[in-house]
């Protein structure tokens, strides 16, 4: 994905993957609309959080809900300017891996799949391992 044909596709990937991110962080945040929302505030997100962390205690639970938004936002932002793009990378597909097991374990198989989390996953794998990002900080700060 690297040489100049797969330019476009490689920018396109990392927007996808970023602008999803902040989609489901303005949805916590309530910048959706109730009908477009899955959750339409912290609080709620917070207990869809302790739902899939029942194993935690329920202040890590919390913990976890504010570190995964925290995470949401530095990792796409980075993605969008291209900047230390394989640490976001890498960083992102950790993360929604992290979400896609604990939505199979406390939800079942189905509730992954229908948020696409395990391919929002796979797909920042795939752009971690590029060997160069065009478009990006990365790219013009290269020696």
């Amino acid at each position: 994905m690297t040489d100049t044909k797969n330019q476009f596709p490689q920018l396109f990937l990392r927007l996808a993957i970023a602008v999803t991110m902040l989609s489901a962080v303005a949805d916590r945040f309530g910048w959706w609309s109730k009908e477009n929302s899955a959750w339409g505030n912290m609080a709620s997100f917070e207990k869809y959080t302790r739902q899939l962390t029942s194993f935690l205690p329920e202040t890590l639970s919390t913990f976890s809900a504010y570190a995964a938004t925290c995470l949401e936002i530095i990792f796409p932002l980075m993605l969008i300017l291209g900047f230390k793009t394989k640490l976001a990378a890498y960083g992102s597909s950790i993360l929604l891996l992290i979400f896609a097991i604990s939505m199979t374990m406390a939800l079942g198989v189905k509730a992954p799949f229908d948020y696409s989390v395990w391919v929002g996953s796979a797909a920042a794998f795939l752009l971690a391992v590029q060997s160069q990002y065009s478009f990006s900080i990365d790219h013009l700060t290269k020696k």
